[in-house]
């Protein structure tokens, strides 16, 4: 008998390119798929071929709280090939409600996950037997709090009893069993339980978003219409439309007075910068101007010194006055000026002429007058 090979798709090794959807049946491999123990997963064995991980969900608004839980669920076993299965937008509308993204949308998001290996579109809302053979699914990867929906108190309830059937009766054979490979069969199928818990993410889900989003929707609506969406399509009042416009030309108001406050607080600082400068300018000149002022016109100044000096120097002057020089040159008379007549004798100077007493006596005075001219001539 022809032993057969697994041709298993193993993990990606490269993250240039997004993950590959799977076809109706995602492993071709002919080999028969054994089931792994959770102990033979750890060890990472076969080392022909990786460890089947399902995770699935609805991954609406992609967000890091679905994508720790891909981490994590891509990290439990040194070799996991992991299989993402996303639900189809009539499933969720059906069992939990409508999307904000589509479910081609949410397809993209999951391909271009780095953890994620391959996409299983239009997922089954409740994981049959049928479903996980035919994909050759070793473990199931999700959160361990109770998922209800679809009139079950959790999806996942019959994939995780089935473990805790297994440990039961582990607990029960391992009282009972004397051989050693009765034991070791006890073991197998205690460890078979196919459901691994992850941990979610606290303060992070869609539904967190999608009540931020409620909580802050005015803001939301007032930035989508700035940016150019209609009121029909935010579903938008005519009257909550006009309040929105009005409200976003009171922000801009404000933003404009905001930024002329800062403008005008960067004028006034530049200002009271130059002034400091200017007034620190002023005070050295100033100092400089009155320590001059000192040096000059001080008590023990420039100025008192120079002004005694020359004080002195005129006291001098008015009681000894300098003679004129010996060696000075004779003034020379011009030929066209005749020299100015002797300066009669002293005696003259102090006689004053007697008024004439007659007529007469003017006429002899003035006669004689005359005569003294004619002889000087």
């Amino acid at each position: 008998m022809e032993e057969l090979e697994h041709t298993c798709p193993h993990p990606r090794t490269t993250l240039t390119k997004p993950a590959i959807f799977a076809r109706e049946s995602s492993c071709d491999c002919r080999a028969p798929h054994e089931k792994l123990t959770i102990a033979q997963a750890r060890r990472g064995t076969p080392v022909d071929r990786p460890v089947r991980v399902y995770a699935d969900g609805i991954f609406d608004l992609f967000h890091s709280g679905h994508a720790r839980a891909l981490m994590q669920a891509k990290n439990l076993f040194p070799n996991t090939y992991l299989i993402v299965g996303v639900c189809s937008d009539e499933l969720t509308h059906k069992f939990k409600g409508f999307t904000v993204m589509t479910e081609f949308e949410r397809y993209e998001a999951l391909r271009h996950c780095r953890y994620v290996d391959e996409v299983l579109r239009d997922a089954p809302w409740t994981l049959t037997q049928e479903f996980l053979e035919k994909h050759k699914i070793d473990f199931v990867a999700h959160d361990d709090i109770p998922y209800s929906s679809a009139g079950s108190e959790d999806v996942y309830k019959h994939i995780k009893e089935a473990g805790q059937c297994y440990r039961k009766m582990f607990c029960l054979l391992t009282v009972k069993c004397t051989s050693s490979s009765l034991k070791a069969l006890c073991f197998y199928v205690c460890v078979s339980g196919m459901f691994v818990p992850t941990q979610r993410t606290e303060g992070i889900s869609t539904s967190d978003l999608i009540t931020r989003i409620v909580r802050d929707y005015d803001v939301y609506a007032r930035r989508n219409l700035q940016r150019g969406y209609t009121a029909k399509e935010l579903n938008v009042s005519y009257i909550n439309e006009k309040k929105y416009r009005l409200q976003n030309q009171v922000d801009r108001m404000k933003e404009k007075v905001r930024t002329v406050e800062e403008k005008s607080k960067h004028f006034v600082y530049r200002v009271e910068e130059k002034s400091a400068d200017l007034i620190q300018k002023w005070e050295e000149k100033s100092r400089e101007f009155i320590g001059n002022f000192l040096e000059l016109f001080g008590p023990d100044g420039t100025w008192k010194q120079v002004f005694q000096e020359r004080s002195g120097r005129m006291l001098s002057y008015a009681l000894s006055p300098r003679g004129s020089p010996c060696n000075s040159p004779p003034r020379e008379l011009s030929p066209l000026r005749s020299p100015s007549p002797p300066c009669p004798p002293a005696r003259w100077h102090n006689a004053r002429p007697s008024p004439p007493n007659s007529p007469k006596g003017a006429s002899a005075s003035i006669s004689s007058m005359s005569e003294g001219d004619e002889d000087e001539k």
